[in-house]
């Protein structure tokens, strides 16, 4: 049979017009009782890892995974991809199990996707399955983060999973905190009960001032500071734990500061925060973080671990950390620091002791 192109061309031109009468009258089945037919199925799935593929190409594969961050990862896993995708010692939701499509569990399919691939899915999600994008786009950081964490979890056992995700005590679900305890132990699960941080990605909160507390969780739930791992917990809070929170880690007392570095790099970063770095335009750090008066709103960097003070000093640089009335002058202090200065900046902090700011809380 001969079929011109003038009817062809009519029936492509109805076609649209049929679908979408069809889908008026309520012809398609959305009811996910039914299930896929095998070929929608199989044309989901299609596009799904080919899309995945194709945008994964243009993701900048780190050297190294960012293994020193896997604990607030496993923090934000518990609290938002456990309930969906298992996690060791908790299986999935039973009502997980009747969504379609099904979300695999994690441990048995990671292995299936590279770390760019990875990385694009955690970071942006996956249409018409329930899989969202990472709360904020603006962490690459955090995103890397969680990649790590996923690439542990096959071998992972239960025991060390707990250990990462919730701490000394359990943490509650996501949305339950309502009493200043659960909030507080919700807290713990990254920040430990004494405020030092279970991990080098996570800052020291011991001794920081309430109002740089309260200023920082009221940025993150109001989303002016980007932080996929913060804003949940932040939001969950509310408004009126967030001064108790404040007022509980501000009063435990500062850590001192350990270990030891590279001689040389100390000696740069002691000189950068000293003098600042005049030809770049970067101030001395000292000069409003290391006085005793400094403003409430200056938070203490002395003690901080190096890796945390590395990437809020690359945040700051990208113009990606903010929120707070002052973000801007750190924003433009940054702007002038080259890799190296960070890293100098990083190794002297994390090595000094805290001022005593009596004029901060």
């Amino acid at each position: 049979m001969h079929i011109s192109w003038k009817k062809l061309a009519i029936a492509l031109a109805i076609l649209p017009f049929v679908v979408v009468l069809a889908a008026w009258i309520g012809f398609f089945n959305v009811g996910a009782s039914s299930g896929h037919w095998k070929i929608t199925e199989w044309f989901l799935h299609l596009a799904m890892r080919s899309a995945v593929r194709t945008y994964a190409l243009a993701v900048d594969v780190p050297e190294a995974l960012p293994r020193h961050a896997i604990q607030p990862a496993a923090g934000h896993f518990a609290r938002g991809c456990a309930i969906c995708h298992a996690a060791p010692g908790e299986p999935r939701s039973p009502v997980v199990m009747r969504m379609l499509p099904q979300p695999p569990d994690l441990a048995g399919t990671v292995g299936e996707w590279s770390d760019a691939e990875l990385f694009r899915i955690v970071k942006h999600g996956v249409r018409f399955t329930g899989m969202p994008a990472w709360p904020t786009q603006e962490r690459d950081d955090e995103v890397w983060a969680m990649v790590a964490f996923l690439r542990e979890l096959p071998s992972m056992d239960e025991a060390t999973y707990r250990d990462l995700a919730y701490g000394e005590r359990l943490g509650t679900a996501a949305g339950a905190t309502e009493t200043l305890p659960q909030a507080l132990a919700d807290c713990a699960r990254c920040h430990g009960e004494d405020g030092f941080g279970r991990g080098p990605a996570i800052p020291v909160l011991a001794g920081q001032s309430e109002a740089y507390l309260l200023e920082s969780l009221r940025a993150y739930a109001e989303e002016g500071r980007a932080s996929g791992l913060m804003s949940l917990p932040a939001i969950a809070a509310g408004p009126q734990l967030w001064p108790d929170l404040a007022k509980h880690f501000a009063a435990l007392p500062a850590t001192q500061p350990g270990g030891s570095g590279d001689p040389a790099l100390v000696r740069r970063g002691k000189e950068i925060a000293e003098r600042g770095v005049r030809e770049a335009n970067v101030p001395a750090c000292l000069g409003c973080h290391g006085r005793q008066d400094r403003s409430p709103l200056y938070p203490s960097i002395a003690g901080q671990p190096a890796p945390y003070i590395e990437t809020q000093l690359g945040l700051f640089r990208a113009g990606k950390r903010g929120g707070t009335r002052f973000g801007h002058l750190m924003a433009n202090a940054a702007k002038g620091l080259i890799d190296d200065d960070i890293r100098a900046l990083a190794a002297y902090f994390s090595r000094s002791a805290a001022p005593s700011a009596t004029a901060t809380r």
